[in-house]
């Protein structure tokens, strides 16, 4: 057992940081609004990152009512990805707000994709396999580590490939605190810490309707398998089930512990 004062360092040095998987819709966004207080008293949560690329009413892209909704019931930074510019309000959003988008858009894009906040740092970078022809998300995350000063810095990689998410964490390790990735809306159970420091889960999954296919109408989704056909998806409306990781960092940004968290 150790002495008091010793646990108490311990427990000072010690950042937990919570990130919820993609937000899908109204529905996905009432639940975190209604939760998320609760859940940051009872895991002690430090810090609070959210990616709301899909958390308009439709689904895709983010507007100026969600953003504020989640702002206000505790998320300190959004991260977003391929429908990062479905809205139009994302770009007074990207000026006026913690929002980043992906770091490997086109160096004119607006917006930014890192941000600094109380010597943590949050990176959103975006995978190449099977979406948008994109920077390399490796060079450009190498540019941005060389004007980051903290020593805490979570990587949202928004992408499509297993392999890709892995590759990119594997390249990091030890340079960054924990890459979690996104887009899939599928939850993965291959958390682990790398063995030069670094957390990682290739998917952190979705806060969206369980009875679902990925937040969206499961009839619209069979439809469009069966016949082939575009199809126009609506978001369900249906009970929600929420994915997040909670990652615990040192103080030299070294992660400590990384914990899938599924609630409804």
């Amino acid at each position: 057992m150790l002495p008091a004062a010793t646990r108490l360092i311990i427990k000072v040095i010690i950042v937990r940081i919570l990130f919820i998987g993609d937000i899908v819709g109204t529905r996905g966004v009432d639940f975190v609004v209604s939760h998320l207080n609760s859940i940051r008293k009872l895991n002690k949560i430090d810090f609070c990152i959210a990616n709301g690329e899909n958390s308009s009413p439709a689904g895709k892209g983010i507007t100026k009512d969600a953003a504020a909704r989640l702002f206000m019931c505790g998320v300190d930074l959004i991260t977003l990805g391929n429908h990062a510019f479905n809205h139009n309000d994302v770009f007074a959003l990207m000026e006026e707000e913690k929002v980043i988008r992906p770091l490997n858009f086109p160096k004119v894009v607006d917006g930014q994709g890192f941000m600094e906040i109380d010597n943590l740092a949050v990176i959103n970078v975006s995978g190449r396999v099977y979406l948008d022809n994109l920077d390399c998300p490796f060079a450009r995350t190498e540019e941005a580590l060389q004007k980051i000063s903290a020593k805490t810095i979570i990587v949202d990689f928004h992408g499509e490939a297993t392999s890709e998410k892995r590759a990119f964490a594997e390249y990091f390790d030890g340079k960054v605190s924990a890459v979690i990735g996104t887009h899939t809306h599928v939850q993965t159970a291959d958390e682990t810490i790398l063995k030069n420091g670094t957390a990682f889960i290739t998917d952190a999954g979705m806060t969206g309707a369980k009875d679902s296919i990925l937040g969206v109408r499961k009839d619209e989704v069979i439809n469009m398998f069966l016949t082939g056909l575009p199809t126009r998806f609506a978001v369900m409306d249906s009970p929600v089930l929420m994915n997040c990781v909670i990652v615990e960092t040192d103080k030299d940004g070294k992660a400590v512990s990384i914990e899938r968290l599924n609630l409804e």
